[in-house]
């Protein structure tokens, strides 16, 4: 095949030459996208779920991104290579090829449906905190005199949390508090509950 590239390359039938063309840019593509993947980066500037992660709308399920595009044609691609190979008619060819790519998209757009919603039930929102009950775990001193820790469920998880009070008087640990606000996004202002 590679010691005469020119020869082979004319000897093909109709569609494979289309099918290696596709073959090569998608597979570099393909790869590519998995290696930023799992070094943190992203070439899918669509905005669609990043958008959707920073309006806390969770990650919906997304057939038509540039990724699934990518898997598409290189499964597309591949799939009808092996087809012709195996001396399959053009016909048959594309008909198993397209079905295999559209199956890939399902997967990969299913992949990262799912992979969302793992991410989405796990990410603490800290304003769920907000009228919950809880105990002291380590001191609050009065007026906000230092960073304390409390235990309050929130989510449906027991969380130590950090805390404040405005309280005049120190909560100390094993005190029943209730979270009255939220400080600096991460910080629960807690007082001594009346129950």
């Amino acid at each position: 095949m590679f010691t005469d590239f020119s020869g082979w390359w004319e000897a093909l039938d109709l569609l494979e030459p289309i099918y290696w063309g596709m073959s090569i840019p998608f597979t570099f593509f393909f790869v590519l996208q998995l290696v930023l993947t799992f070094f943190g980066g992203d070439i899918d500037h669509d905005g669609g779920a990043d958008m959707d992660v920073e309006t806390d709308d969770g990650i919906g399920f997304q057939f038509l991104t540039i990724k699934n595009l990518v898997a598409f044609f290189t499964i597309f691609s591949w799939t009808g290579i092996a087809c012709l190979d195996s001396g399959l008619s053009n016909g048959m060819s594309i008909l198993i090829s397209f079905v295999s790519g559209v199956a890939m998209m399902f997967v990969m757009g299913g992949v990262f449906y799912f992979l969302g919603k793992a991410n989405e039930s796990g990410t603490l929102i800290m304003k769920n905190a907000i009228g919950g009950i809880g105990e002291v775990y380590m001191e609050i001193k009065g007026k906000r005199g230092n960073i304390g820790k409390v235990q309050v469920q929130v989510q449906g998880t027991l969380r130590t949390l950090e805390a404040l009070t405005d309280e005049e008087e120190n909560l100390t640990p094993g005190m029943v508090i209730s979270v009255a606000d939220i400080a600096n996004n991460n910080i629960l202002i807690v007082k001594k509950s009346k129950s």
